[in-house]
């Protein structure tokens, strides 16, 4: 039964009993959840471009009264991503000026009612990977069209930085810095927009510290699938405040945000050593992330079959003894690169190198191989965008990108390691592979990320790129199947693995995501998206469909 067909026998039951109106209502939304979670345990499939909403219910977007407008030509861009693999064409753009155009389109697509087949997906910068933020035959939101809130600064004893939910982590941080202030967690790329990374969960090496980034966010303006603006925080709408951080943009869309801000330093001193040993390596960083006064940043990578390493590095890095360093040899090794920084005012050099010396005397990595450099605060934490220029100039950006993020028990990686590094993975030449440890303290359970059950996981991230159309171990499907056999292996051996930036296609695999938890995801969806409008690609519920 549709909700217009209801209005008129719950306006009669207002006048009569407001106890049976409150049943009835918490029956209907009951009724509804059931209708998503029926569909939903279907295999999620796309549907053609024949199924999409008639040309009455779409021109109908154009009736409304909005500040900003909509695109219904050269939609290309919004049906696709990083990923490079996914084009879902959606049947409109939103190019929003203020949040009431977000609530107003959302509370239209809501009173079309269930037998429309629109959808919504928020796309920020565009960096999902697998159709994430595309919204096939939908209306996707292009969030950097969103001109307010104008960003703003606020000093103090806990400074903080308003900004728009389509924001880019960049200008928050040029901005920010006119303030002597700096968010205190990052991601590696900062080209993404507030929205997007605290969708998911925002980590780079400053996590094991500061927790990811959902972990320093004061409060959100959301605007849920209800098309309801929501002020929200800790202790005001908490509920939506917590489902949203991490909630794969299934509750809501975040419209602001009040990011927690720091002192922020002008110089960075950028360390690289290697190490051949896989325990010293996970020892040395597990030491590094619990000692009382350490680095400010701590990652690492794995390097296999990478010839002439050190000498790659010399560009940007110096060696500690340039002598013993091009004599080592990397050629057919498997070895563990540990990346640190520690943060400075030019009228601390002398202190921060003492410390810097007192915690490498602490490590066991090979000593040939210390490198380092002396970079701006802006120049390090921007570093992948000076890779990105080149990558482009080349070419060789705009490619798939079949990346596999993993979160894995620390009892477990040992275990991981040995099997993946060096049998499944041969060589890491095409792309970066991450790992560096991470402290369960600094994350908060009441979000809807999902992390492994123990005090310190790994976060190992597999970012790989695909040349088009080859056919050898640079090619897609090369890549795709070694990320199969991965995910196989942990699976077979039990890891206890999560997957972070998860993709799944059934509501069976979404259900083990969340395990314990998953109950409480589905209550939040009903609350606040009932009709399952928001964020389609995330492939975890269908819009609801009536059964005739």
């Amino acid at each position: 039964m549709s909700s217009s067909l209801l209005l008129p026998f719950f306006s009669f039951l207002q006048q009569n009993s407001i106890l049976l109106l409150r049943c009835l209502a918490v029956l209907f939304l009951s009724c509804i959840t059931a209708r998503i979670n029926l569909y939903s345990n279907l295999p999620f499939t796309i549907p053609s471009v024949s199924g999409s909403d008639s040309p009455n219910i779409l021109s109908s977007l154009k009736t409304l009264t909005l500040d900003g407008y909509f695109s219904f030509d050269e939609l290309h861009h919004a049906a696709r991503d990083f990923g490079n693999r996914y084009q879902f064409l959606p049947s409109a753009i939103l190019r929003p000026k203020s949040v009431s155009d977000i609530a107003t389109t959302i509370k239209h697509i809501l009173q079309l009612g269930p037998s429309s087949k629109l959808t919504i997906a928020a796309r920020g910068h565009g960096h999902s990977l697998q159709g994430q933020a595309q919204a096939h035959g939908g209306v996707v939101i292009n969030m950097e069209s969103l001109q307010e809130p104008k960003m703003q600064v606020h000093t103090g004893e806990l400074p903080y930085v308003d900004v728009s939910g389509g924001e880019l982590w960049i200008n928050i941080l040029h901005e920010s810095l006119k303030y002597g202030l700096a968010p205190k967690s990052w991601t590696d790329y900062l080209h993404l927009t507030v929205g997007g990374t605290l969708s998911n969960a925002g980590i780079s090496g400053q996590a094991f510290r500061h927790g990811p980034q959902i972990s320093n966010v004061y409060q959100l303006e959301v605007v849920t699938g209800k098309g309801e603006v929501v002020s929200c925080s800790e202790k005001q709408n908490a509920d939506l405040f917590h489902g949203v951080l991490g909630g794969l943009g299934q509750f809501g869309i975040i419209a602001r945000a009040r990011i927690a801000l720091e002192p922020a330093p002008k110089m960075v001193k950028w360390i690289r050593v290697l190490y051949s040993d896989f325990s010293m390596f996970t020892r040395d960083q597990e030491y590094l992330i619990s000692a009382e006064n350490t680095f400010d940043y701590i990652e690492g990578f794995v390097i296999i079959n990478r010839t002439g390493l050190l000498n790659n590095w010399r560009s940007f890095f110096n060696p500690q003894d340039p002598l013993k360093a091009s004599q080592f040899k990397s050629d057919g090794r498997t070895l563990f690169c540990l990346e640190m920084t520690k943060n400075f005012n030019p009228d601390e050099t002398d202190v921060m190198n003492q410390e810097v010396e007192s915690l490498l005397s602490q490590l066991n990595y090979i000593p040939s191989t210390l490198f380092a450099s002396e970079v701006s605060y802006v120049e390090f934490l921007d570093r992948v965008h000076m890779s990105e220029i080149k990558l482009r100039s080349k070419g060789l950006w705009e490619v798939p990108h079949p990346w596999l993020n993993l979160l894995i028990p620390r009892s477990r990686i040992h275990d991981f390691a040995e099997e993946v590094f060096g049998k499944i993975l041969t060589d890491t030449s095409n792309g970066p592979v991450l790992i560096y440890p991470l402290h369960r303290s600094k994350w908060d359970s009441r979000t809807s990320t999902v992390i492994p059950n123990e005090d310190i996981f790994y976060l190992v991230a597999f970012l790989s790129s695909a040349v088009p159309s080859s056919t050898g171990t640079d090619g897609l499907e090369h890549i795709l199947t070694q990320n199969k056999r991965i995910l196989d292996f942990c699976e077979t051996a039990r890891l206890g693995i999560k997957q972070y930036l998860p993709h799944y296609t059934t509501q069976e695999e979404w259900r083990a995501h969340f395990g314990p938890r998953w109950e409480t995801f589905v209550q939040r969806k009903s609350a606040y998206d009932p009709l399952a409008i928001l964020a389609p690609g995330q492939k975890i519920f269908r819009k609801a469909i009536p059964f005739s």
